[in-house]
């Protein structure tokens, strides 16, 4: 697809959308960056390059890991196979060019190839176009499932169970049961039961049918695999290698192996690991019994005679089952090494052009950077991927078609370009129309990229398709005629905290007939865990509404902030680092100390996620010096860069950080490394910390959960930690 196409699906964080290395970053951008910020009180251009002087002697910067010269290299390495794939389409016949080949041929066996001749004056240089190329591109055509071959059973003894929750949920669930709790969701009423376990705090929400003998309890309790209903191939496989559920697999496994909704809260890396078994396992088992009945039925009716009645409703309109939303190419290596894992396949079509496409081994990291960061960022970090996958008994195919797939993996932004654009009227999302299990993790990093690809994909799932894709209506389920795969859709969402945008997706999107659950750690508070002494003021300022929190805040900002850096002709201004979570609020207090005249006497430097390197290293620099005395600096530029801002004396949090590992960083990590640079007394570090009655999730986690109620509702507006 070509640049100008991609450019109006850019992730958040400027170039994040394109292609390429360095965390969807890299070389090629996805759309022009806006021209450079500039005004007569920041440094002359030309003065700030003569004086900025070499880079700081800290660790080398992340996003100087690609050079000029291996970009140019990596570039000319791909043009090669591109150029090779140009010749075979154009001199084989043309309707074999849209098989993908499968067998790779080595590369001591090939043929040499001939010269390639120079392209006409009227076509344009390919260059671009190579280094754009879509590795996930799959032109095998789509399979009309009438003309599809037989296939083989998952397990050739697997017996209907009628308590089985796939059964319960899916296949045959009970009408009486099922009408009343739908019209109760078609209503909008939810009946929403709190209920304490001993790791976790579990907000448990049921259709509210009006009965009153009825109270929400959870699922029985998992120890392990023996106790879930599982594919004879998948069980076996769990016995012999992890026969016991730790505590995490155990909080859980009872919600989601019984199709309920999930928002858990609280993963961190060390979970990571059970989290993704879990939610593999769960997928694998849903995939395995939808085919199995697919293919059984198949069977019953190449059998019967034309004479025979057989109403057998055992799929949706499309064949994809399973959507899984991750930020990362490396995210998915994980989640198909895992899947691979456990269903231990014989055989695993194109995985060489899948370790090509995603893997990368190299270690770019360095170990003083932060673990959930090196998590994150390790490997292909690229946020502009998707995949699909189909599975037979003895084969997992990567890059199948989408309708040919059962499992889609992609990242928000991958999978918004292949639905299309809404402005060229070319939208395809039938593929989504028959998901019926969507696994979002790591959600807490795709609020960090654009969250609105997020929301799109949510309201495109589970509609009617615009085409018959070869579906055969008579074996499709009544409540997808109905109109109703949204409430039997199950959604799992993992993110390592809450957020007003999970909130709402989690309400608005997340309509499970069998009920949905929030599960949420009890926080102790950020600020116990800061490795220095400091301190910390805390003050509320009010806000009638949401829509009305950005104006209050710019005006106590204004009003209560600025003064104190202001006073004394701006000595006190010296080491004042401005941590802003969103970026259009930084815009609006860049122009307000670029242009106000109250202002006039603090110099101040910017680091946003849309500066480039050249730029966070001269702003860096100068706030060091002392030439800045201010230094404004973004949430997502911590994110993707996480500096270690030197000469910080003074931190001012417009915003508290959604991510509460950012606070003791910013707050606590800087002042120390001050502190130890003696550039300030032990101490003497002061924070301040703007809030309102709306950041009660952020601040729940910084203060901690038996603090954040008194804080957000005492007459007082102003609160002191030490």
């Amino acid at each position: 697809m070509a640049a100008g196409t991609r450019a109006g699906f850019r992730g958040r964080g400027g170039a994040r959308g394109s292609r390429g290395r360095g965390r969807g970053r890299g070389k090629a951008s996805a759309q022009p960056r806006s021209s450079k910020f500039d005004d007569k009180r920041l440094a002359d251009k030309d003065e700030s390059e003569d004086d900025a002087g070499p880079p700081s002697e800290e660790e080398p910067d992340l996003m100087e890991v690609d050079s000029e010269e291996e970009s140019e290299e990596e570039d000319k390495q791909a043009a090669q196979p591109y150029l090779s794939l140009m010749r075979s389409l154009v001199e084989s016949n043309p309707h074999k060019a849209k098989r993908r080949k499968l067998d790779h041929v080595p590369e001591d066996k090939k043929e040499p190839s001939k010269p390639e001749p120079a392209p006409p004056a009227s076509e344009p240089a390919d260059d671009e176009d190579e280094r754009e190329r879509d590795v996930d591109l799959v032109e095998e055509p789509e399979e009309d499932p009438a003309d599809a071959p037989p296939e083989d059973l998952f397990d050739d003894d697997d017996d209907l169970d009628s308590s089985d929750p796939f059964e319960v949920h899916f296949a045959d669930p009970k009408e009486d049961e099922l009408k009343p709790k739908v019209a109760a969701i078609q209503e909008g009423k939810w009946h929403m039961e709190r209920i304490a376990t001993k790791t976790t705090r579990v907000f448990l929400s049921t259709p509210d049918t009006g009965a009153t003998d009825v109270k929400p309890t959870l699922p029985a309790s998992v120890s392990g695999p023996a106790d879930l209903k599982l594919k004879k191939k998948l069980r076996e496989t769990m016995e012999s290698r992890h026969p016991k559920f730790d505590p995490i697999e155990q909080t859980i496994a009872p919600l989601l192996f019984n199709y309920q909704d999930l928002l858990y809260c609280s993963r961190t890396v060390a979970r990571s690991p059970s989290i993704r078994r879990m939610a593999c396992l769960h997928a694998l088992n849903h995939i395995f019994k939808t085919r199995d009945r697919v293919i059984k039925n198949n069977a019953k009716l190449a059998k019967a005679d034309g004479n025979d009645d057989l109403d057998l409703r055992d799929q949706g309109f499309t064949r994809p089952k399973v959507l899984m939303l991750l930020p990362t190419r490396h995210a998915c290596v994980r989640m198909m090494d895992m899947i691979v894992s456990l269903c231990q396949p014989d055989q695993q079509e194109n995985r060489k052009r899948f370790e090509d496409g995603y893997v990368d081994k190299q270690n770019k990291f360095s170990d003083d950077k932060p673990e959930d960061f090196r998590d994150l960022f390790t490997g292909n970090d690229d946020d502009l991927f998707r995949l699909g996958v189909k599975f037979t008994r003895k084969t997992v195919k990567y890059f199948a078609q989408f309708y040919n797939s059962d499992m889609i993996l992609a990242s928000p932004l991958g999978l918004r370009m292949a639905i299309g654009s809404e402005e060229d009227k070319k939208l395809d999302f039938d593929f989504l129309s028959s998901i019926e299990l969507v696994i979002v993790d790591q959600a807490d990093a795709l609020l960090m990229q654009n969250w609105d690809h997020v929301e799109f994909i949510f309201e495109h799932l589970n509609q009617q398709p615009r085409e018959a894709h070869g579906c055969d209506f008579s074996r499709v389920r009544s409540w997808y005629l109905d109109d109703q795969a949204k409430l039997f859709r199950q959604t799992a969402i993992f993110s390592a905290f809450n957020t007003p945008e999970l909130a709402e997706l989690f309400r608005a999107h997340c309509r499970n007939w069998a009920g949905k659950a929030r599960l949420q750690q009890e926080s102790p508070g950020a600020i116990q865990y800061l490795p220095v002494k400091a301190r910390q003021t805390f003050s509320r300022f009010e806000a009638s509404s949401v829509a009305a929190d950005p104006d209050a805040r710019f005006a106590y900002f204004t009003k209560a902030i600025v003064p104190m850096l202001t006073r004394h002709r701006a000595r006190d201004a010296a080491g004042t680092l401005v941590f802003i979570p969103s970026y259009l609020d930084f815009v609006r207090v860049r122009n307000y100390f670029a242009n106000n005249p109250a202002v006039a006497n603090v110099s101040f430097g910017t680091i946003s996620e849309y500066a480039d390197v050249p730029e966070a290293s001269r702003a860096r620099s100068h706030f060091l010096s002392g030439r800045h005395k201010v230094l404004l600096y973004t949430e997502r530029a911590h994110h993707f860069r996480r500096y270690r801002i030197r000469g910080v004396k003074r931190v001012v949090m417009y915003g508290l950080p959604d991510n509460p590992i950012f606070y003791n960083e910013i707050a606590g990590g800087f002042l120390q490394q001050s502190e130890q640079s003696l550039l300030l007394e032990p101490g003497q570090g002061v924070v301040r910390v703007m809030f309102s009655k709306y950041d009660v999730m952020k601040l729940e986690r910084i203060v901690g959960t038996a603090r954040v109620g008194r804080m957000i509702h005492d007459q007082g507006d102003t609160f002191d930690f030490v």
